[in-house]
């Protein structure tokens, strides 16, 4: 515990040095990008009205594009900066994120001892720890696993809930938490984990629904109606010359494409993997079709990737991984200096190469873990009729 202690504390020291630069010079631009120290916190401080004491969904299109938890704790820790401005406002939120991250340190460390050392020396994670306020929500999720693998469902139902209405991506954990169940047949204790989940989201979304919907509405509204964006495949291929049309439709598509990979995997097992694989699975997919792939993002994909490693001879592909990322998190912002009018940076037609190199990298991790559960399945049971074997066996009835 004392060594993730110093590992985790350290990691935070480690980026708020990455992120001083832009302190001392007040996030000016294109510098805030060529020293790559931009922070979504002194940004949306003025933007959306923090800085005047303004509620975060009072200001209809002009409120916080998050959801309501976000909302809030951007709002209350407004309060705590006593009119000390943008500078201020960092270094409250800086306390608080540095104290998740070292509470997500012990907990990762109950649940994979052996390997928890890695998620303080991811360094993209490191890099990227004071650009938002994404581990608000990553802790909880991460706790609606810890529960849910000790089979203390209400407590998950109620963290899952909690994280959802922090960060709207957990949602897509439902889906390996459904399947679970119903792999175990376990239908009632579904049907309770559904109601408690929903009951908590519901709950704690209507007093925002009902008293500024126009704000509340904002978050789902932009990410409905917008274009392609950063990070994104969509993007990448428009910077290359390929311009598609119908984004949404072909984002949709991609990730049912992704979900019915990820489906035949399952049905090839012969034993069910953990929801912590499940779910690095899963929102790696769901990121790598969306039309924003932001560079924080890594933060919510390493706990889990930990948490998926069962094997240390694969620890390796978790470092390849993490080098793409790195270098991705470099080129996002020397594109963002080009783009703001620097006399050096990255041209878009390299940045978009590196994207893709970063979600190749993402997809390798994958392939990884995927052919060591696949090998370990088979060596597990000789018995287990894999998906291709019930196919073949099936046409060896029809003419």
């Amino acid at each position: 515990m004392k060594l993730t202690f110093l590992l985790t504390f350290f990691a935070t020291l480690v980026s708020y040095f990455k992120f001083r630069h832009c302190i001392g010079s007040n996030w000016a631009t294109p510098d805030q990008y060529i020293h790559a120290c931009y922070s979504d916190i002194p940004a949306l401080f003025g933007e959306r009205g923090l800085s005047t004491g303004a509620w975060s969904y009072a200001s209809g299109s002009n409120s916080v594009e998050y959801p309501v938890l976000t909302g809030t704790i951007m709002w209350l820790l407004a309060k705590l900066t006593f009119g000390s401005g943008a500078v201020g406002y960092f270094y409250i939120n800086a306390v608080f994120i540095a104290g998740l991250f070292i509470s997500l340190g012990f907990l990762i460390q109950r649940m994979k001892p052996e390997l928890a050392y890695l998620y303080a020396l991811a360094p993209a994670a490191v890099a990227s720890l004071y650009i938002n306020w994404d581990l608000w929500a990553i802790i909880s999720m991460v706790a609606a696993i810890y529960w849910f693998d000790r089979k203390k469902f209400d407590y998950s139902a109620l963290a899952l809930g909690i994280s959802v209405a922090t960060k709207f991506m957990p949602i897509f954990l439902l889906l390996p938490v459904i399947y679970l169940f119903w792999h175990q047949r376990s239908y009632k204790a579904l049907a309770r984990y559904l109601a408690i989940f929903t009951s908590v989201v519901v709950l704690i979304n209507l007093p925002f629904a009902l008293t500024t919907p126009t704000g509340w509405w904002r978050f789902y509204e932009l990410n409905l109606n917008r274009s392609s964006d950063w990070g994104s495949i969509w993007y990448s291929l428009s910077a290359l010359g390929i311009n598609l049309s119908n984004i949404n439709y072909l984002s949709i598509l991609l990730l049912l494409i992704g979900f019915a990979a990820l489906a035949i995997y399952l049905l090839e097992l012969s034993k069910v993997p953990e929801l912590a694989e499940i779910s690095f699975i899963v929102l790696a997919v769901v990121m790598t079709a969306s039309k924003v792939y932001s560079p924080q993002y890594v933060l919510w994909l390493v706990p889990l990737a930990v948490l998926a490693l069962n094997n240390k001879k694969d620890v390796y592909a978790f470092w390849v991984w993490q080098g793409a990322e790195m270098i991705y998190h470099l080129a996002i912002w020397q594109h963002l200096a080009v783009v703001t009018d620097a006399k050096f940076g990255l041209p878009a037609d390299l940045y978009a190469l590196i994207s893709l190199a970063r979600m190749a990298a993402l997809g390798f991790f994958i392939s990884v873990l995927v052919r060591r559960g696949l090998s370990t399945s088979r060596r597990a049971s000789n018995s287990h009729k894999t998906l291709r074997e019930f196919l073949f066996e099936s046409a060896d009835k029809y003419p």
